[in-house]
């Protein structure tokens, strides 16, 4: 799985054609989770029961802040942060409070401010704009209607980084 576009690095000869052709069985594009939001209880049941030693539920209102979370990992992302939160759990219930510092605080800042909500939402058009162009900054720009200087600017200031967000 990758989230770079190989045909064109094959195009611009920084990926090998023949391994290109031996890996390229069958293409298939999946959208970001923070497009299919209404999948994440589905998944959070199913990495619930592959992780989960005794019997564990969320609760709606830690149901609610993972749905409106962004995750810049993906799927990849919750699963980590199931596992995780299972480990640290010590009641049956999981509740906001046992979610990762992040979740919380984007919690916080979407529930926030005019202000706060605009740079979160900025955030995560950046973000999108990025994966659409293959993370190549020039490009997410010119998508943007900005420059590549404002661009990188809004990245360092949103702690966007291409491995992790």
């Amino acid at each position: 799985a990758t989230n770079r576009n190989l045909k064109k690095m094959v195009d611009e000869g920084q990926f090998r054609e023949d391994l290109f052709y031996r890996i390229r069985v069958l293409e298939i594009e999946v959208p970001p989770l923070r497009h299919r939001r209404q999948e994440i209880s589905a998944f959070l049941d199913f990495f619930l029961d592959r992780y989960a030693a005794t019997p564990l539920h969320f609760t709606p209102e830690a149901v609610d802040m993972l749905i409106k979370y962004p995750f810049p990992g993906n799927v990849r992302e919750l699963e980590h942060i199931v596992q995780r939160t299972v480990t640290l759990t010590r009641g049956r219930s999981i509740t906001p409070g046992d979610l990762p510092q992040e979740i919380r605080h984007f919690q916080t800042a979407t529930e926030g401010s005019l202000a706060e909500r605009l740079e979160a939402v900025e955030q995560e058009m950046i973000l999108s704009a990025l994966e659409k162009s293959d993370w190549i900054q020039t490009r997410a720009a010119e998508r943007l209607g900005i420059s590549e200087r404002v661009l990188r600017y809004k990245m360092k200031k949103g702690g966007i980084r291409k491995n992790g967000s």
